[in-house]
């Protein structure tokens, strides 16, 4: 069986930049969800930074990615855009792309949502429950009926996103905040599917529920491989000419009955 080839993209600044987070991520927040993913025999991962040439997301890259999963925060517009027009075609060609957290900022989210995607927040240390709403969703595999993160940060609705093809999971917050954690959809030949929970201030991606998702997500966004469609003018399958002449002799056969009823 081929393995689902998965790339884990990172802007990788503030583990580099914040020594808590670094504490935390020592590996970056990339490496962490690489080396957990990497025990699955399904998958060969590799990873891609904000810093590498194309921002690690050259075509020769991504036309050998079956997911993409990405996290963003603080540098969504030094993303190129042409690399983001890159991602987004991808998708559409069939390419699975999973969206974490802040990531529902960066340009290719936002390219492929064409909404501004923007949100409420805070940080405050509050905890986050997230409810799994469609249990028999493939993404809901093994996972209980909800799941508890201590600390995270809060997100809040209005989330200004395109009503989601299919609702798996919403988070409710101890503030008092909801929101739509778990949205998936699909655009051209490709699946989306954003995650809310990830924030770079705490452990979240170690936690094995979290991971669970990622890897659900993954088996759910890998490309089906279908019939590739073609667009524009296209000859016709069959000999429609003779067909024509056929409805005309008919058409003629009719028009001579018509005649001798009237007679």
């Amino acid at each position: 069986m081929s393995k689902i080839n998965v790339t884990v993209w990172n802007e990788f600044i503030h583990e580099k930049k914040e020594e808590a987070i670094t504490k935390i991520y020592p590996q970056g927040i990339h490496g962490a969800i690489a080396q957990i993913l990497r025990s699955e025999e399904t998958m060969q991962v590799r990873t891609a930074t904000l810093d590498m040439p194309d921002h690690g997301l050259s075509n020769e890259v991504l036309n050998s990615t079956d997911v993409l999963i990405w996290w963003g925060h603080i540098a969504h517009e030094k993303v190129s855009d042409v690399v983001a027009e890159r991602v987004k075609q991808r998708v559409l060609a069939g390419m699975g792309l999973i969206v974490l957290h802040s990531g529902h900022l960066s340009k290719p989210f936002v390219k492929l949502m064409g909404t501004c995607c923007r949100s409420k927040w805070r940080e405050n240390d509050e905890k986050e429950r997230i409810w799994i709403i469609e249990p028999s969703h493939p993404i809901s595999r093994n996972l209980p009926e909800y799941i508890d993160l201590p600390q995270e940060e809060t997100y809040g609705e209005r989330f200004d996103i395109p009503t989601p093809d299919e609702l798996v999971f919403i988070s409710w917050f101890s503030g008092g905040e909801v929101f739509r954690s778990g949205c998936c959809y699909k655009r051209g030949l490709g699946k989306i599917f954003y995650f809310r929970p990830g924030h770079e201030a705490y452990p979240t991606f170690y936690r094995k529920d979290i991971i669970q998702i990622l890897k659900n997500a993954i088996e759910w966004a890998k490309p089906s491989n279908g019939p590739t469609p073609s667009f524009g003018y296209f000859d016709a399958l069959e000999n429609i000419s003779n067909k024509y002449e056929d409805a005309d002799e008919s058409v003629k056969k009719h028009e001579n009955l018509y005649k001798l009823e009237d007679v």
